[in-house]
Order: C-alpha cells, then sequence, then structure tokens
C-alpha cells in the first residue's frame, strides 16, 4: 500500500470553491472541502458555522489510499461531551405573582394568626429573576434593578436558598439579578413567588433533590403565601394560607383584567391588627367557589374581608375602588382588592379608567393589564409571550 511520500504541500484555490493541496512528490491532492452544519450540542442554541472534510490521496504504483478527516464530525462528538459533562451553571426563571378571586377570613387562631379560605389564581405579571452558580462556597449575592429592597437574610429569596441547604446538605451558592417588575406592599405576593422560585431554581441546580412536594412542604416555613405557587396555578387554600387545594382553573385563560396600585403600600400587620370578625361576610367560601365555577367571576362573588380594615390604613384606597367602578361604566365584571392591598383589580378589561391617565393626582399609581396563567407539571411558570411586562418600568413606580 502506498504511503504519503512528504509533509510539504502547496496550496491553491480551484475553481469548484476547493481548496487543493498538492504534493509534487508523490503525485497525490488533498483537498478540503466546506460545507454548512449546525452545531447541536451546545445549550445556548444552534449557530451556523463552516464545516470542513478533508480528504487525503496518494495513486502511488497505481494503489490508492484515502485519508478522511470530517471536522463537523470531530467537533459535534465533543460538543456532546461538554453537555453531558458539565452542570447547570445559569438559570433564568419566570416568577409571577397572584390575585386572590375572593378571600374570607374564617377564624382568629390562638397562635395569633387567622384562618382563611381563599380563591388564590397565578397572573401574567411578574418578576425575572437570573440564577448563577457562584465561586463562593459561603456567601449568595443578590442585585435588583429597584432601589430600597433588601438584598440580606431579609429578603425572601435569601431566606429560600439558606432554607434549601439547610434541608438537602446542598454546597451551592448562587449569585441572583431580580429583574423586579411587581410592585412591593401591592397585596400580590411577589416575594412570596420570589421565594417559590428561588427553592424551584436551587432544586434545578442540585439534580432535583427535593420533590415538589417536599419544596411546597418546607416553603411555608419562610411565609403562608409561599405554598401556593407550587401548585398549579389556581388553588383553593386554607389554614393561614399554606394548606394548598389544587383547582383546575374556573376563569379563562383570555379574561383580561387590568391592576392599579397607588404609590401607598398596606401593611399586612396594620390591616389584620384592624380586621374585625364580627362585622366581615358570613357567605361561605365553597359557595363562592362553586358560583365562580358555574358562572364565571361577577362583583357579588369578589368577597374581600380585608377591605374594609384595608380602607381604614389607607382610605384614598376606598375612593380608588369607587372612583375605577364608577369611571368603569360596566366594562369591569368585578372590582376588588387583592390579598392585604393596595392593589385594585379590574377583571374584564385590560385599561384602566381614563382619569388614571389625566388626573395629575394619579400620576404616580402603578398600573398593568394581566390574564390568568397556570403551569404545567414538573415545569416552572412560563411567561406568556404576549405580556407587556416589558414596558412597565416606563408606566409604573415601585415602593419599597
Amino acid at each position: 500500500m502506498a504511503t504519503m511520500a512528504a509533509t510539504h504541500f502547496f496550496h491553491s484555490r480551484s475553481g469548484d470553491g476547493l481548496s487543493k493541496f498538492s504534493n509534487p512528490l508523490a503525485g497525490g491532492t488533498l483537498k478540503q472541502s466546506s460545507s454548512v452544519c449546525k452545531f447541536k450540542g451546545f445549550s445556548s442554541g444552534q449557530h451556523g458555522c463552516r464545516s470542513h472534510v478533508i480528504k487525503a490521496t496518494s495513486d502511488a504504483r497505481k494503489q490508492q489510499v484515502e485519508i478522511v478527516y470530517n471536522l463537523d464530525e470531530k467537533l459535534n462528538r465533543l460538543a456532546d461531551e461538554v453537555d453531558m459533562n458539565a452542570g447547570l451553571s445559569r438559570l433564568t426563571l419566570f416568577s409571577p405573582c397572584k390575585i386572590n378571586v375572593f378571600l374570607r377570613i374564617t377564624n382568629k387562631r390562638p397562635d395569633g394568626f387567622h384562618d382563611l379560605a381563599s380563591l388564590f389564581h397565578v397572573i401574567s405579571l411578574g418578576d425575572k429573576i437570573k440564577f448563577s452558580l457562584s465561586p463562593s462556597k459561603s456567601t449568595d449575592r443578590l442585585s435588583t434593578n429597584v432601589a430600597g429592597i433588601p438584598l440580606d437574610e431579609r429578603n425572601l429569596i435569601i431566606k429560600a436558598l439558606n432554607l434549601y441547604r439547610k434541608k438537602t446538605g446542598s454546597d451551592k451558592f448562587f449569585w441572583v439579578h431580580v429583574d423586579k417588575r411587581v410592585p412591593t406592599g401591592a397585596g400580590l405576593g411577589g416575594g412570596s413567588s420570589n421565594a417559590a422560585t428561588a427553592l424551584w431554581a436551587a432544586n434545578q441546580f442540585s439534580g432535583g433533590l427535593a420533590t415538589e412536594k417536599e419544596l411546597q412542604e418546607w416553603s411555608g416555613e419562610i411565609g403562608s403565601d409561599v405554598p401556593f405557587f407550587f401548585s398549579n396555578g389556581a388553588a383553593y387554600c386554607t389554614g393561614r394560607g399554606e394548606m394548598v387545594q389544587d383547582i383546575p382553573s374556573p376563569v379563562p385563560f383570555d379574561l383580561p383584567m387590568v391592576l392599579v396600585k397607588p404609590p401607598e403600600a398596606c401593611s399586612t400587620a396594620e390591616v389584620y391588627k384592624r380586621f374585625r370578625l364580627d362585622v366581615s361576610s358570613t357567605v361561605d367560601p365553597l359557595a363562592l367557589l362553586e358560583k365562580i365555577s358555574k358562572n364565571g367571576i361577577s362583583q357579588d362573588v369578589c368577597v374581600n374581608d380585608l377591605e374594609p380594615p384595608a380602607f381604614e390604613v389607607l382610605p384614598s384606597l376606598k375612593r380608588l375602588k369607587q372612583r375605577i367602578i364608577s369611571a368603569g361604566r360596566g366594562k369591569y365584571d368585578a372590582v376588588f382588592m387583592s390579598g392585604s392591598g393596595s392593589t385594585i383589580v379590574g377583571v374584564g378589561s385590560p385599561d384602566p379608567p381614563q382619569f388614571i391617565y389625566d388626573e395629575e393626582d394619579y400620576k404616580d399609581v402603578f398600573y398593568s393589564e394581566a390574564k390568568f396563567i397556570t403551569r404545567v407539571d414538573q415545569q416552572w411558570y412560563a411567561e406568556p409571550s404576549s405580556s407587556n411586562a416589558d414596558s412597565l418600568a416606563d408606566r409604573s413606580s415601585f415602593t419599597a
């Protein structure tokens, strides 16, 4: 069998687009052909490239040997090895907020908390959180686009990461950046959602050490609203809110709503302090749930027992709700406060009343359209492609 007689080649470009390398001593040629390939192994997506197949031939003594070097095959093989060997290092997740379609306070407990019964539902307004593995083995680092939010152990994200390490023995620490779009002090559960999202993220980085059920149970140690976010997105919640019963969404996903929040926040502790069980609603919360499931959302089913005490804490909030109802002229199916305030929700239209745009007194209010969403089992919430959350920073104010 003939062998290559030299290691020196001359290069020329032929008219067919191939590079030819001539070996003047062996009478053979080496051709380099170009073709387009896609690298499928990289997690960042497919990238267009030029790949090369190199062939070397020699025809000395009428015998021929062909050596083929396929570069794109080699690169794809290397990329597959990288994917198999490299663990998760970065993750961006949507952290949606919730509204309480109705909120009944049913009892005051011996521990000072109140028992509630409420229809919680996730909506399309949410924060975006970026997680990266930190080289540190002792500290998480948190940043955000909004001033006034604590970045230490007071933040529920840090509490969630600490809790996950405590429960699982994981030694992973993180760099976390929160693109905050949900206002604080709004009754929308933005902080609770951030905590649940951080638990989910930490579990992904650790290869799923915990089940969803375990994450949900642990999350109750962070806050009463956190376990809800491990539901499918619609749930009947009782106890302090930590007893979560998944239900099929009783409302259509294309039903629009508008959220309007004044710059002032409502202190949850102050609202509950002023709450009086003896003058609250007596309607059966299960009857409210059944009526919503059968007939949809209407003003009479959107009961919130925390509205009267919240309106005492913030009298301007009561005026805002009344003005939205009167100015809406029937375009809203229901107008109500979410949670302990201070967000007023108008279901049935994505647009706020005109006075929100026109009057100087409301120039600093937060407002956003939203819709109801849920999540797929074993997957986290996905940001709806039609969400206009990207523009919220230009249209709203955030209150720490």
